[in-house]
């Protein structure tokens, strides 16, 4: 985790008590104009120093031709001006004892090798001095709390949410909706080339910042993974991430715009899986999700009441909620009896409670009254514009409110609520998925995972050797043994008893199915014979550059369920395990999961149980389940595999076959360095 010290250097970027601006600027339509103008409208109360030298004032504050011209250092600098001077101003700020600079000047290193080179020449010069940099590339800070907004546009409504982007556009636009909403922010930074300050040092930042009960992120990459999830292991406050470059373009997208390591999107499935961080996956999830997290009191359970004015919208909530493994169980026989005085004859008195159109914010109160104490959540959807809506709902009283087709009541109403701390969701879908991310992880049906890695780039172990490696383990394998002749793989058949399995051993060749490798259930000598021979010319037909001339002959194993267990050693992230059902199965339907070290015997069992196909382990129509302890066990053992072998990047075993007492690997692949 970034270092307490480290940390609280960064109040001197978002607590200063005096603020330079290198390149304040004359013109009003400059950035340099701009920001100084929003430092000083913003309330700022320490002092603000313009920096220019063909300047005597700016904005009736007097100008200095350097800041080493100032008789006591501000604590930080904001630095607007073109990117050649940078590194002397950087230079400058060290020398005068500033502690802080934000660079908002763009042409770094997201515009080509020689901006590269500038952006390094600041950072050395900045560390030389011991000054925390954000950006460049950058649309500053704004801390609204403090306050000061060295941002643009100038926005300063308070709240409770922090904001860290890498685009400054997608953060400000995030802010801009707080604050629209009048919910607001507790600080905004846009974090540009991450050249210093990073997103790891900002959560860190904010997990122990008093104003700030949710962290959200935009990122496009994480810059330092082990000192990422060192900090995200001692967080203490919700995390919200929009992780951009999910497919494989938008990764090249994502890598040429600030030059960020984009990685496995299932990487990053994974990583936030095991470190319960809240992903979003679109902008409004972004902001619908962090809300949520800030405003909403965490229920109980996940049974959930609809109380709702349009029978259309109460159909799309039941809907999403059921997708999101909430629980809209009936209405119970005492409450219907309660409310049936209370509400007009023709509402339909269910789950979802319809009080149609004649309903008066009266009538939802007398109804939440009523039926709060039977649900963990009322759903209370205002599906018209319902005036005085904004009197009949309660901060942190359990109550997912959306307002849904009011109009102009609706914004009005939709304000009042949100100035009492209450949020309001504009349709059911975005309530309910917000609501999801409230809600302990186990009271809800398991979400669907990306299921890709990377995949690796090393040299393949011969299949006998991948096979020794794994036996070493203790792991149990099918019998098996190498023969460079045809008589020598009729001997060894007739030792292990037939039926068996040939199969091409030869480090070149990754799918032996595929250059007619395999031959399987051979049951005499002479039928081992001659597929040994023909093995050898298919491969040597299909793949003339492999180095061929052996093969392996194991012993058929007994029929089973087909699983895969595999390692992908990723190069941000270290091991990751895979877990899924096998055969050609894993290849077509994709149905595995995935988790990062280190691995409990919970989580390995945990793995079996995300899968889709977890049915056919647990034993399905007539079948009797399979061994899942035996199944931990291989895991496991991948596991302490990768764990203990750096050369190892990849191991595939595939398929494993699972019996209800016990397992069989049949096949083997290992890739080393």
């Amino acid at each position: 985790m970034a270092g307490l010290d480290s940390v609280k250097q960064l109040d001197a970027i978002l607590k200063p008590s005096s603020v330079a601006v290198i390149g304040a600027s004359t013109n009003p339509d400059k950035i340099g104009h701009e920001i100084l103008k929003n430092i000083i409208d913003s309330g700022f109360e320490g002092s603000v120093y313009p920096i220019n030298p063909k300047a005597d004032s700016i904005l009736d504050l007097a100008c200095h031709k350097s800041v080493k011209d100032i008789e006591k250092a501000p604590d930080m600098a904001i630095i607007i001006i073109p990117a050649r001077f940078v590194p002397q101003a950087v230079q400058e700020c060290g020398e005068a004892g500033v502690k802080g600079a934000v660079i908002i000047t763009g042409g770094f290193s997201e515009a080509g090798d020689e901006g590269e080179e500038l952006q390094n020449q600041v950072v050395e010069t900045a560390q030389k001095f011991d000054v925390r940099l954000i950006g460049p590339n950058c649309q500053g800070v704004n801390n609204p709390h403090h306050p000061m907004c060295a941002s643009w546009p100038l926005l300063t409504f308070q709240g409770k949410i922090a904001l860290i982007s890498q685009s400054g556009t997608v953060g400000a636009a995030m802010m801009d909706w707080l604050s629209e909403d009048k919910l607001g922010t507790s600080s905004f930074v846009s974090m540009g080339n991450r050249a210093d300050v990073d997103e790891t040092d900002l959560i860190a930042y904010f997990n122990q910042d008093e104003n700030t009960q949710v962290i959200a992120a935009y990122i496009e990459g994480i810059k330092r993974p082990e000192q990422f999830i060192q900090t995200v292991e001692q967080l203490q406050k919700p995390l919200v991430v929009l992780k951009s470059g999910r497919t494989p373009k938008g990764k090249v997208a994502a890598e040429s715009h600030t030059k960020a390591l984009a990685g496995a999107d299932a990487i990053y499935e994974a990583l936030f899986s095991k470190y319960n961080i809240c992903r979003a996956y679109t902008a409004e999830e972004f902001y619908d999700y962090a809300k949520a997290l800030a405003y909403l009191k965490p229920p109980k359970g996940n049974r959930i009441l609809f109380i709702t004015t349009s029978g259309g919208a109460a159909i799309l909530a039941t809907d999403q909620a059921e997708q999101e493994g909430l629980d809209v169980t009936p209405l119970p026989e005492e409450a219907v009896e309660t409310i049936t005085p209370l509400i007009p004859a023709h509402a339909i008195k269910a789950n979802p409670l319809d009080l149609t159109g004649d309903a008066t914010a009266k009538m939802f109160s007398d109804v939440m009254e009523a039926t709060h104490k039977y649900y963990d959540t009322l759903g209370v959807i205002f599906g018209d514009p319902v005036e005085d809506a904004s009197l009949v709902v309660t901060p942190d009283a359990n109550e997912l409110i959306i307002f849904y087709g009011g109009a102009d009541v609706e914004r009005h109403e939709s304000e009042l609520m949100h100035l009492k701390g209450i949020p309001v969701f504009p349709t059911p879908e975005r309530g309910i998925k917000a609501l999801a991310q409230v809600l302990e992880r186990q009271t809800l049906a398991p979400s669907q995972k990306p299921t890709l890695t990377i995949p690796a780039m090393g040299r393949q172990l011969p299949p006998h050797q991948a096979l020794l490696r794994i036996a070493e383990q203790g792991l149990p394998c099918t019998d098996f043994g190498l023969a460079d002749n045809a008589g020598m793989a009729a001997d060894l058949a007739r030792e292990q008893g037939f039926p068996v399995a040939l199969k091409i051993s030869s480090p070149d060749i990754l799918h032996k199915s595929d250059v007619g490798g395999v031959r399987l259930n051979l049951d005499s000598p002479e039928i081992v014979e001659k597929a040994f021979d023909d093995i050898l010319a298919s491969v040597r037909h299909a793949a003339p550059q492999g180095q061929v001339g052996e093969v392996l002959v194991s012993k058929m194993a007994p029929p089973g369920l087909e699983v895969i267990v595999g390692m992908n050693r990723d190069p941000q992230f270290g091991p990751t395990i895979l877990f899924g059902l096998g055969g050609i199965m894993v290849e077509i339907f994709q149905d595995v999961s995935l988790r990062l070290l280190p691995l409990t015997r919970d989580d390995a069992l945990a793995m079996i149980r995300d899968i889709r196909g977890h049915k056919l382990i647990a034993g399905f129509r007539g079948h009797a389940p399979v061994d899942e302890q035996a199944l931990a066990e291989c895991i496991l053992t991948v596991a302490q595999m990768a764990q203990n072998n750096a050369d190892i990047i990849e191991i595939d075993l595939n398929p494993v076959i699972a019996y209800p007492d016990g397992i069989l690997v049949v096949d083997a692949r290992i890739i080393v360095t």
